[in-house]
């Protein structure tokens, strides 16, 4: 896993499997919950193989667009985010989460 901290990014963090890429302009505090939050992401891009992942993500924002109308909700209600957003503080989740997790947010 490779973590890049950058100032040249406009958003909190991105995960890109096998990178992550962080705003180093962020608290040090917010950048530790922020790379949690990729590192959920990036387990849930194993479990579906890299590829179908971002199918599904883009499939997901696509039809959340039409539901819920503005970016942020669409965004936020994501099923890969809504796992990452609801454990982003629990540091000891990724050691104790279950495959496949992200499916009880369905």
């Amino acid at each position: 896993m490779l973590i890049i901290k950058t100032k040249r990014i406009n958003l909190g963090g991105i995960a890109l499997f096998p990178v992550i890429i962080i705003n180093s302009k962020l608290s040090s505090e917010r950048q530790k919950v922020l790379i949690n939050h990729e590192l959920i992401h990036i387990r849930q891009q194993i479990e579906l193989l890299v590829l179908p992942f971002y199918i599904i993500y883009l499939f997901n924002y696509l039809v959340n667009r039409f539901k819920y109308k503005t970016h942020d909700e669409a965004y936020r209600n994501i099923i890969f985010e809504k796992e990452a957003f609801s454990q982003e503080s629990n540091f000891e989740y990724l050691s104790k989460r279950s495959l496949w997790n992200f499916l009880k947010l369905v």
